[in-house]
Order: structure tokens, then sequence, then C-alpha cells
């Protein structure tokens, strides 16, 4: 089958009410037609994700993704100019087109415009009218049980759902590695959520203001909980200064990602690059062949506390919480 009739059958399946796992440049997505509740209630059960926890909404362009919003302020506006596609997700006051079961029952709605070529393939044939029915958003969170490391390779998504899927389409590794960065435009003052490849630098920079706090009543989001992304070996974050005591404590069966060298006694090491968007990128599929070792433990060498390391702290911290 050709690239065009499998995006085509992809696409058909959605409509007809199925599941498909496609790739997008931050992880690899489980696709449902967000306006249709049985569909997304299928994908909720295969994740195993509680009911009341949101759902992204992706759209093939802002257009189409702004007409699930009540509310576009100019902020959004421009940060749809700058960064879509790509790898921001927006949350608006939602508009009649999203429903309760993709919003978790918040006024609110979380949406995006991703930039993988497959992703946006899909998303245009997508969308349209059929059978009397307009299609334009596919409710995708990560293709993997909920809080579980997330898929960012074709392969992780058949280890992890199987065959409880319709269709996976294949795009390649994930070339941000991690989830999009989440923006709060639904209140007063925006608010980041969740960091992401986009940062708070570039936003404030983009909309011409400065970002509030999260606050205790801020929306119910993706990635949100205290522990998310998470291995099924027990893992621990550790400062650099501490590694090698931690190392010396736990014995033989540990497994360690780190900046530095191998070290001899380990069972298993992966040296990581020092890059922050390289980290990144191979964070999910360093995590994924840790947690297949049969260690009993897994140390990671905290990243530096700089802005540019934000994001990848925040999947740590929720990884290893």
């Amino acid at each position: 089958m050709t690239p065009q009739a499998e995006i085509a059958r992809a696409a058909r399946i959605l409509r007809a009410g199925g599941l498909v796992a496609f790739p997008t440049e931050t992880v690899y997505g489980l696709g449902a037609d967000a306006a249709n509740p049985q569909a997304v209630a299928r994908l909720y059960a295969v994740k195993r994700r509680p009911a009341d926890h949101p759902v992204i909404v992706h759209f093939a362009d802002a257009a189409l993704a702004f007409s699930w919003a009540r509310e576009v302020p100019e902020s959004a506006r421009r940060l749809a100019a700058r960064f879509w596609p790509g790898p921001l997700t927006l949350i608006l006051k939602r508009s009649a087109l999203a429903g309760d079961f993709v919003t978790g029952g918040q006024d609110s709605v979380g949406l995006r415009v991703p930039a993988h070529p497959v992703a946006q393939a899909l998303l245009r044939a997508f969308a349209g009218k059929q059978g009397g029915r307009a299609f334009s958003g596919v409710a995708a969170p990560s293709a993997n049980r909920f809080g579980a490391v997330s898929p960012t390779t074709a392969a992780h998504v058949r280890a992890d759902l199987g065959d409880e899927v319709d269709c996976v389409l294949d795009g390649g590794p994930s070339e941000v590695g991690i989830e999009s960065t989440i923006l709060d435009l639904s209140g007063a003052a925006p608010v980041l959520l969740r960091p992401g490849r986009i940062g708070a630098g570039e936003i404030e920079a983009a909309i011409g203001a400065r970002l509030a706090e999260k606050a205790a009543d801020a929306p119910r989001h993706p990635g949100g909980l205290e522990r998310h992304y998470a291995p099924r070996t027990p893992a621990a974050l550790v400062p650099s200064w501490r590694l090698d005591a931690e190392i010396a404590k736990r014995g033989a069966k540990v497994a360690v990602l780190a900046f530095s060298r191998p070290d001899e006694r380990v069972y298993r090491w992966l040296r990581m690059p020092r890059d922050p968007q390289a980290y990144a990128q191979r964070l999910y599929a360093a995590l994924r062949e840790l947690d297949e070792a049969g260690c009993e433990r897994i140390l990671v060498e905290a990243p530096p506390e700089t802005p540019e390391w934000a994001a990848v702290r925040d999947r740590l911290a929720r990884a290893t919480a």
C-alpha cells in the first residue's frame, strides 16, 4: 500500500469511529474522531485513562482549531501564527463543538496543529464533510497506557497497545521526543501548564507579556499528575555529585542514565547528550531500553537547573516521582 493509500485508509477508519496511532513531531498519538463520543470512549478504555483527564484535539490548521473555541484572544492568534504547525497546545474556552468527553467536563479545550508531515496528511484527509457530517478534530493523547513512558516510534506503539489499535502509521522516530508545551489562555493571564520544546521566553516574546504563575485551580491537563511518563522499574533522579555513592549503595543490578562515561560496576549504562533538545529526543527510548534491561532500579543523573532544560526536568521529575 502506498503512503497516500495508507493515510486515506487511516482517515476512513477515524471517520468510522476507529482508532489510529500516528506520528507527531513530539510523540506518537492515539487518534479518535474528537466529535464521536463512542470513539473517544474506546480511546480512553484502550489507554486506561481516567474519564476526567482531558485530551488534546489535533487539527490540520489554525482555522479549524479555533472553531472549537468560543473565545480566541489576540495572544492565541499571535502564537498560532508563530508556532503552528508545531509543538504547542493552547487551552481556550471551548465552543459547542468540544464535548465533555474530550474536555474532562471542563469549560476549556486543548488545541494543537502538529507539524509532522504524516500527521498533517492524515488530519487534512480526515477533515471535511461526508454523509451530512462535518469532520475536523482528532483527539490524540500519547499512544500508550496512561501514565507510562510515551512512544516515540511505531514499534513502541505496537509493543504497548498491540492489536487494540485499528491502524498504526509509521513516520519514523519522533523529532522532538517529548510532549508539546501547554499554554493556558482561558483565564485572565497566560499560564504555562506544561513545559516543552517551545520555552516560556519564546512565548513571552511572541505575545509581548509575562506568563503568570500556575495556580491551584488551573485546568486539568495532560501530563499534570505528579507521577507520569514512568517506567515500570523504580527510578530515582540523582544529583551529579551523589551519583557515585548511589551506584555503590545499590549494587550491580542498577541501570544508569547519565552524562558521564560508563561505570564498569553498573549492569546497564546509557550515556546521554549534553544538549537539551538532543536529550529530549532520546529520553523516552532510553527509559524504555533501561526498563527492559532486567534491572532492579534506574538511576537518572539530574540535568542542569537552567531554563533550556525545564521540559526535560519536568518529565524526569514525574517519571521518578
